[in-house]
């Protein structure tokens, strides 16, 4: 780690540590200690911190040690599947879309503390064709399986730009394999379902029949049959679900199927009703894995669709569900959904919610029926909750000391290895400005993590000497390609300067810009979200906060206004450009 005296020791020095030219790399000073130099055309990030302040947590404190918030993966984390070995561990799932690493893996031993152990596409290898695509592209709902067999665990996806893949592992605390292509496998969502007689199947989300949908949003529910030795596929495709639960209705977007075996019967479930306010949660049942398969009388079994948006604290969109039998005995369900702010829009993306399966008289599990309310606190019985939980207010303090980023962090479409260091300048996260910007489908100098509450504040201190104006680096708020926020410094006519630039579709506008001392070569940034807006500070002297820009539209990088997939993240970032 690096001393303490030396990174106090910069800022007492900064008055006398000049950036003599705009051509000039910043020169070094020494107070028991080296000041980095930070050279030419690269930004040095000194620290980074995240503080969640949704008013919830604070008003609504847990009552006991069994209680846990919902969501338990707060911000965008879509698209959760889970399984179990069997033996008391749990894994869990979700969506990674364009960045990279694909795919965020976190274990469990009873369902209610959460730890990311890793990721299961971790290497270039296994996320091929990522540049091009944009930000909701690439990796699809990701589904987990144990196959207790082989002792085998696999992970099955789409990647948009490659097809459909799976990899697998007998330790998922490890590495995954190399994808293994499934070619006749067509649409997305592919599950894999392992059955007790040894036979492996995958459904999966696919084209009308024929390839003639009949309206916009016609999909099917398709089953192969898998052989595990081989690696492949056997025989054809059948379809198993057409249209939807009630196909005279013309349901859309059939999709996100899971299957399981549960007391003799074959069980179907899959999301309904597209990704939006419509989305839901339904089921299926029969006496074999070939159908033919009935749905349950009092479908969707998960939604909160036909709510009144005017609701305190509204859950939105629920749905693609999984389910999961813990060791106890009893059932649980993990889904996506959304908490817009006053029903309205959110910028966190689809979040992972996890709540009590219950059963029906006639043998069908749902979670939700009419108007229940996805709850916001649930309990588990002989649980107790640890220090480090995923979920409520928490908050993340990097001081970029170790040699590998920590496991929230991501970029985009790459490693984008060759454009940041973590030992290039121990003790500080180095980043290049890239002729590549976050405009643009290709991998920019952008780290970043996910934004998980509505309100929130976060910081970094930046060591930074722009040469000219196509250089600026700082803090970058990403939504998509065209749609972020970013507070950089860079340099115009006059001189060193702060400015505050929102990415439209058609170009780049300025919303707000401050000269800077030409000795200010280290910058503390701030960002405040209050939910509906954000606000912008920098100081140069470490003590005194600036207001750069207040009262800027958060609704901006919100899905209901850009649209896509994927939540808003953000990040460190540096551009020449």
């Amino acid at each position: 780690m690096k001393a303490k005296n030396v990174k106090t020791g910069i800022a007492l020095l900064l008055s006398a540590t000049l950036c003599t030219t705009a051509m000039t790399s910043c020169s070094s000073a020494k107070k028991n200690g080296t000041l980095p130099d930070i050279g030419r055309s690269v930004a040095l990030f000194d620290n980074f911190s995240y503080k969640g302040m949704d008013d919830f947590y604070v008003a609504n404190p847990l009552p006991d040690e069994g209680s846990f918030y919902n969501p338990i993966l707060p911000g965008w984390y879509s698209d959760p599947s889970i399984c179990t070995n069997g033996e008391g561990d749990y894994f869990l799932v979700t969506s990674t879309f364009t960045y990279f690493p694909g795919v965020p893996i976190f274990h469990s031993r009873d369902l209610v503390n959460w730890k990311q152990v890793g990721h299961v596409l971790s290497r270039p290898s296994q996320l091929v064709n990522m540049e091009g695509q944009g930000v909701s592209g690439g990796i699809f709902a990701p589904a987990i399986s144990y196959n207790p067999r082989n002792h085998t665990y696999y992970m099955v996806t789409t990647n948009v730009g490659a097809g459909n893949f799976f990899v697998k592992t007998e330790d998922p605390f490890g590495e995954w394999s190399d994808p293994i292509m499934l070619p006749d496998v067509q649409g997305i969502d592919p599950s894999f379902f392992f059955d007790e007689d040894g036979r492996a199947y995958i459904v999966n989300n696919d084209d009308a029949p024929n390839n003639r949908p009949e309206y916009d949003g016609h999909r099917t529910i398709r089953i192969h049959e898998f052989d595990v030795n081989a690696d492949k596929t056997i025989g054809p495709a059948k379809i198993l679900v057409n249209k939807g639960v009630h196909p005279e209705d013309r349901p859309i977007w059939i999709e996100g199927p899971h299957m399981y075996k549960i007391n003799g019967k074959y069980f179907l479930m899959s999301a309904e009703g597209g990704t939006g306010g419509g989305h839901s949660e339904v089921i299926f049942r029969a006496d074999s894995p070939m159908g033919p398969f009935i749905p349950w009388k009092n479908n969707p079994i998960l939604t909160q669709r036909e709510l009144d948006d005017r609701r305190t604290n509204p859950i939105t969109c629920a749905g693609h569900a999984d389910l999961i039998q813990a060791k106890e005995g009893d059932w649980w369900a993990v889904f996506l959904a959304c908490r817009p702010i006053n029903g309205t829009f959110e910028n966190l993306g689809r979040e992972t919610f996890l709540m009590p399966v219950k059963w029906s008289d006639d043998g069908f599990p749902y979670m939700t029926q009419g108007e229940d309310l996805i709850p916001l606190v649930v309990h588990r019985d002989g649980v107790t909750r640890d220090e480090k939980v995923t979920f409520g207010n928490f908050e993340q303090k990097e001081e970029f000391d170790s040699t590998a980023l920590d496991l929230c962090w991501m970029t985009l479409r790459t490693p984008a290895d060759s454009l940041y260091s973590l030992t290039k300048t121990s003790g500080y996260l180095t980043l290049k400005c890239a002729p590549v910007s976050a405009h643009e489908k290709k991998t920019p100098a952008l780290v970043c993590r996910r934004m998980q509450h509505h309100k929130f504040e976060c910081s970094t201190r930046m060591l930074f000497c722009p040469q000219d104006s196509t250089e600026a680096a700082g803090f970058l708020l990403f939504k998509d390609e065209t749609h972020h926020y970013f507070m950089g410094v860079s340099r115009n006519a006059q001189g060193p300067c702060i400015t505050l630039w929102k990415t439209e579709e058609d170009g780049r506008q300025t919303l707000a810009e401050q000269p800077l001392p030409e000795d200010a070569k280290l910058i503390d940034l701030k960002v405040i979200s209050a939910g509906t807006d954000y606000a912008f500070y920098y100081s140069t002297d470490q003590s005194r906060w600036n207001t750069l820009c207040e009262k800027v539209d958060a609704r901006y990088l919100s899905t209901e206004n850009a649209g896509g997939f994927t939540g808003t993240t953000i990040g460190l970032y540096a551009v020449k450009n």
